[in-house]
C-alpha cells in the first residue's frame, strides 16, 4: 500500500450500536420498509455503495482503489513474507 498512510473500517450492529444508524438519514431510509433484504449495508468515504450482502475482496479494491488480497494467499506479495 505504498502512499496509504492510513485505512479504518469499521463495523456496526443496529442492534449494539443504533446510534450510528439513526444519525446517518441515507441509512434510516434504506432500511426503513425492510432492514433485512438491506442489510448489512457498506459505505465508503460516506456513500453507500452496496447493501444485501457483505463485499467482495475484489469489490473492496474497486470501492477503494486498494488492492486487497486474503491474508492466506501464499503467492502473493503478502504470502507471509512480512513484505507488505
Amino acid at each position: 500500500m505504498q502512499g496509504v498512510t492510513n485505512v479504518e473500517a469499521n463495523r456496526y450492529n443496529l442492534s449494539n450500536n443504533p446510534d450510528v444508524f439513526s444519525g446517518r438519514p441515507e441509512i434510516l431510509s434504506a432500511i426503513k420498509d425492510d432492514a433485512d433484504s438491506v442489510l448489512p449495508i457498506t459505505v465508503v468515504d460516506d456513500e453507500i455503495v452496496k447493501t444485501g450482502t457483505y463485499p467482495t475482496i475484489d469489490e473492496l479494491s474497486e470501492y477503494t482503489g486498494l488492492v486487497f488480497v486474503p491474508a492466506e494467499q501464499k503467492n502473493s506479495c503478502c504470502g507471509g513474507s512480512g513484505c507488505c
